[in-house]
């Protein structure tokens, strides 16, 4: 239920008959403020307050569910515009400044955000990538405070932005400017301030500075503004004359950046830190603003929670009877069917992670950070008795715990890619192995296998080749040995329950496949399930099999004693053990989680690349038998028990299952009834905590860029306090780890409670509103050859054309008092009846049936690209080609094929990477741009043909700016480091500290801790912060590109035709036949 509420009817009476709990505090963590005349609107626990501007008491003006973002002020005082979802998309609303029920304004399925008002009270100006050839940027529109259909200004593109008091001139930046998780950027995407003419269309830029400038505010003949680039190196308030073109430093706070500041008739506001602050904009003195909130603190009170959402990590019980999952940071044991549930850690704020369960039942063991560091910790399986700290480690992480089958030791790695074994009687840790190429995906996902006896431990490890080979340790000698050569790359070892063999996956099949494009092949599905004898003397495990008579066998108990007694002891003859292995007879194909049970071996069975199916199943290969069988299909995770004998299986929930082939889950856990007492503060402290332990282990300078990491934690952690909801914690977070100065550091918090989205049906089209009535400016065309996607009113069939209005939709008329999306919400993807004419009128109408897109994303940037394409050809004369890169992932990768083999004729190609969001690094995109010429072949009857045939040859020039970043920094960093062309543009964004490896929260949010940096072959670190500089500086003039030049564009055509003047493409002929 929504709750809108007017200010008027607040008084000390209703707030003892609606809120009887609710008292008042002097509150914090206020954002997004703006300023009236007379008041102050700002964001608290999610929710939209109005205080008097000097402070005091504030009043809500919502509460529904969601957050809401940037309230704006209207001019006049008395309307608020801010964005929302309470439809499930973020949309622009606006509300009385007294209260009451808001306006829907905006309807469309891209993300809309309030800008700022016009300053006549009556428009509004809005930022949406509605029409943004690439999403990357946004564009401004206005649109009228009571609705309608939005006016796209012919800004090319930008984020932020100010109106002059005449509503002819903006100004804006073209960037989004500060980040919280990266403070002191200097990067290519630093903003700047431009000013444009709405009428001329003439720009001129404002700023020039390498640190941000950005959220511009006029007033009269003065922008202010908030930059970093003071001696604080923090975001301060500045001031730019636009009589004298003169710069200054108006505030200069130097413990926490300015955020959030806001302009009103006589006064600004903004948030530093946690505090709320009013600046006269004669004086020019900020004052903190008092604000007293009345609330119930409901959301940080300590509640009962259901945490079956929250299960990040689950085992199996020794004898499949229960299991044991970890859940919001707590430890559960939970019945196969039958009993009680059981927390048996009960600690909001305090994290338990990987608990396992010993093999003899006794113990659960997990790592705790009750200390402060994660400690092993272990208590009695059934919940009772203490729980008892066993080490005392210090800083650091450590991953899954693999209990010996005695039940006497933990194997586990940690942080630092160290194999230990921890005996837990002599409390004794004991490092087996250094893993030196491991990521922390890699290392959440590392299995450590103990052999039956518990005398020895297996695992896979990288060799100097980057192949993993399997290594084993003895633990009563403490010796390792490599055991495979790593020739071939092998992992998942596991031991034989028996003592007799080994198994491991494999990757030994190649069988290639090749594409139909070109010559290139590759090797999928090459995994395979080996088995290696242990001992000489241990027949192969596919021996020739001989059908004969069992002689009974004696039964004395002593020898049977004997043979335990010999089993104490597992030799295993390590050399030459490699020769001794066997390929299972399974079709080779994809693997993983090989665990060997007594006369069988287990494993995940995935489907094959490149087939359209996407499934996965739990397998197993039965000795007697030599044949595969599926014990349960469609299955997620899984783990074997100690004895062999049960399977704990995540699929859509989980259930416990036997090890025989074709099962079932029949009884699911009852995970839906798991419980924890949460204390939002404590485990926000707890998280924070976390965050900062993860980026002091994890972070690829131990030294933490300088920085004192303890004082910082110490700086920020008392923050939490003031915190009311998760997302003051995001905040603060955000703001913690930013002082790093680094790329690739992001924090998000766990999925918000959001109403359901109706998705919009979409046409493919731009609209236009006239004579009252809707009609079809244009129909949006990525390109006549591109049968991608097209818009359904291009479908053959449809009779339909530009400039065609469209009066109904399922004979709804559509209200012109909207945006026409409005007549679309809930119809994506569906079959839907409009009514057509060519002039405004219901008479002579007709209609016809289209099936609606749900997103017109893609078909404008098919569209953009094209029309990129058709810019070069055109002024180019058709010799140059044009390839348009988005990121160097798999989309990247498609576009490249797809644009370079369909312009291998061009002597020339462009390489545009503009707003390029990064991926994968670029060394395989830059091997196929830059294939070399090795020679020609020769055919009696044909042309002479390239060798390779399917490359281009000519020169090449790559256009960038400051929107490609990551992967789009080491596109144009390779690029130069070859010397494969010049390049033209911007600086790019200057983010290769990374790659942004994931950590969980205990509430399912996250945060990435960069782990490595790009250096190049020089020995020198890649310039983080700074971008890839352009050999050409060419600026995207706004005045140009509004009036539909290039000029990045237009200097690479320069730069390739002169190039081409200079060396042309070389016409080969064939040298004289030879007499042989």
């Amino acid at each position: 239920m929504k709750l809108f509420i007017s200010v008027l009817y607040f008084s000390i009476l209703s707030l003892f008959i609606f809120h009887p709990a609710q008292g008042q505090v002097d509150a914090r963590m206020f954002r997004s403020p703006d300023i009236s005349r007379t008041h102050i609107a700002f964001i608290y626990a999610g929710d939209i307050w109005v205080v008097e501007k000097e402070g005091g008491l504030a009043h809500s003006l919502s509460s529904p569910l969601g957050e809401e973002i940037s309230p704006c002020f209207s001019p006049d005082g008395t309307k608020i515009a801010y964005t929302a979802s309470y439809d499930g998309n973020p949309e622009v609303y606006v509300i009385s400044s007294l209260g009451g029920l808001p306006e829907r304004i905006t309807y469309h399925p891209m993300r809309e955000r309030v800008v700022d008002w016009y300053p006549d009270s009556k428009h509004l100006l809005i930022n949406s990538s509605r029409e943004s050839g690439r999403q990357r940027y946004g564009q401004f529109y206005k649109i009228s405070a009571r609705g309608g259909l939005a006016e796209k200004l012919p800004v090319p593109y930008g984020e932020y932005g100010t109106l002059s008091g005449n509503m002819q001139e903006l100004a804006y930046t073209h960037e989004r400017g500060a980040s919280r998780n990266w403070k002191r950027y200097e990067g290519g995407y630093a903003a700047d301030i431009w000013i444009f003419d709405l009428n001329s269309k003439d720009a001129r830029r404002v700023t020039d500075h390498p640190a941000t400038d950005a959220n511009p505010m006029w007033n009269g003949d003065k922008i202010y503004f908030l930059s970093d680039r003071g001696v604080e190196k923090r975001q301060n308030i500045w001031v730019y004359s636009t009589g004298d073109e003169s710069f200054r430093q108006v505030t200069a706070f130097s413990d926490f950046d300015i955020y959030g500041p806001s302009l009103g008739p006589q006064d600004m506001v903004f948030q530093a830190g946690d505090r709320l602050y009013r600046m006269d904009l004669d004086t020019e003195t900020p004052v903190e603003v008092d604000i007293t909130i009345s609330t119930d603190l409901a959301s940080i009170h300590p509640r009962l929670t259901n945490v079956s959402k929250y299960i990040q990590s689950f085992q199996i019980g020794p004898d499949g009877k229960r299991a044991l999952i970890e859940a919001r940071g707590d430890v559960f044991t939970v019945p196969a069917e039958h009993g009680p549930i059981r927390n048996l850690t009960q600690t909001s704020g305090i994290a338990e992670r990987y608990p396992a369960w010993s093999p003899d039942g006794k113990h659960v063991a997990y790592w705790s950070d009750r200390s402060g560091e994660y400690e092993l910790c272990i208590q009695n399986g059934d919940g009772s008795g203490d729980e008892k700290q066993l080490t005392k480690l210090g800083p650091g992480f450590r991953y899954n715990l693999f209990w010996s089958p005695n039940s006497e030791m933990l194997a586990f790695i940690d942080n630092k890619q160290n194999i230990n074994i921890f005996k837990i009687e002599e409390k004794k840790l004991i490092k087996v192995d250094f893993c030196p190429m491991l990521s922390h995906s890699n290392m959440q996902n590392f299995v450590l296998s103990w052999s039956e006896n518990s005398e020895w431990l297996t695992y896979p490890k990288e060799v100097a080749n980057r192949h993993l080979a399997i290594f084993l340790y003895n633990v009563n000698e403490a010796t390792i040995k490599q055991v495979t050569s790593g020739y071939y790359s092998d992992f998942s070892p596991s031991f034989d329950p028996d003592g007799k063999y080994l198994y491991f996956l494999t990757n030994r099949s190649f069988s290639a496949l090749y594409s139909d494009l070109d010559g290139t092949w590759v090797y999928p599905n090459s995994t395979q399930i080996a088995a290696a004898s242990l001992r000489a003397d241990v027949p192969s495990l596919l021996a020739e099999r001989n059908d004969e008579v069992a002689v009974k066998k004696d039964t004395n108990k002593s020898l049977d004693n004997e043979k335990k007694e010999e089993f104490k002891s597992l030799i295993i003859e390590t050399d030459n053990l490699e020769s001794r292995i066997v390929i299972l007879p399974v079709k080779a194909g994809n693997y993983n989680n090989l665990v060997a049970v007594k006369g069988q071996v287990l494993y995940t069975h995935y489907s094959r690349s490149g087939s359209e199916e996407r499934t996965s199943s739990i397998r197993t290969w039965i000795h007697k038998d030599r044949e595969e069988k599926t014990i349960i299909s469609d299955a997620g995770g899984w783990e074997l028990s100690a004895d062999g004998e049960k399977i704990l299986v995540s699929n859509k929930g989980y259930g416990i299952i036997d090890v025989k082939p074709e099962q079932k889950i029949k009884t699911r856990l009852r995970t839906g009834e798991m419980e924890a007492m949460v204390n939002p503060r404590a485990e926000w402290h707890q998280i924070l905590a976390d965050v900062w332990r993860k980026y002091r282990d994890y972070f690829y300078d131990e030294n933490m860029h300088g920085l004192d990491w303890k004082a910082i934690k110490d700086q920020y952690d008392p923050l939490i306090e003031q915190a009311l909801t998760r997302w003051d914690v995001t905040v603060i977070l955000k703001e913690m780890i930013g002082e790093l100065n680094a790329s690739h550091t992001y924090i998000s918090g766990p999925s918000p409670e959001r109403p359901p989205s109706q998705q919009f049906g979409m046409l493919g089209v731009n609209w236009k509103l006239e004579n009252g009535t809707f009609r079809i400016d244009r129909i949006i065309d990525g390109g006549a050859w591109d049968s991608e996607l097209r818009s359904p009113l291009s479908v053959t069939g449809v009779e339909i054309k530009e400039g065609d209005y469209v009066l109904a939709v399922n004979g709804i008329p559509l209200d012109a008092g909207k945006e026409p999306w409005a007549s679309f919400q809930g119809l994506a993807n569906r079959a839907v009846e409009l009514t057509i004419n060519d002039k405004p009128s219901f008479k002579g109408s007709s209609k016809l049936i289209i099936k609606t897109m749900a997103n017109e994303t893609r078909l404008r940037n098919l569209e953009w690209m094209e029309k990129n394409r058709l810019y070069v050809e055109k002024k180019s004369g058709g010799r140059i080609g044009y390839i348009y890169m988005p990121n160097t992932g798999g989309q990247g990768q498609t576009q490249l094929v797809k644009q370079l083999y369909a312009q291998m004729d061009k002597d020339a190609i462009i390489i545009d990477e503009r707003f390029n969001s990064g991926g994968q690094l670029s060394d395989r995109f830059l091997e196929f741009l830059m294939r070399p010429r090795i020679g020609y072949i020769y055919s009696r009857n044909g042309n002479i043909a390239d060798w390779p045939d399917r490359a281009n040859f000519g020169p090449k020039a790559m256009l960038i700016n400051g929107w490609s970043a990551s992967g789009g920094d080491a596109l144009p960093f390779g690029f130069k480091i070859l010397e494969a062309g010049p390049i033209v543009g911007t600086r790019t964004g200057g983010a290769l500290i990374g790659p942004a490896m994931g950590h969980s929260n205990i509430d399912n949010g996250g945060h990435t801790v960069p782990s490595g940096r790009i250096m190049g072959k020089d020995g020198q670190w890649f310039s983080e912060g700074h971008g890839v500089d352009p050999d050409y500086l060419v600026i995207a003039d706004p005045s140009k590109l509004a009036k539909g030049e290039d000029p990045q564009m237009d200097k690479a055509i320069e730069l390739l035709l002169e190039e081409l003047k200079k060396n042309p493409p070389e016409e080969m002929n064939r040298p004289a036949f030879e007499e042989r």
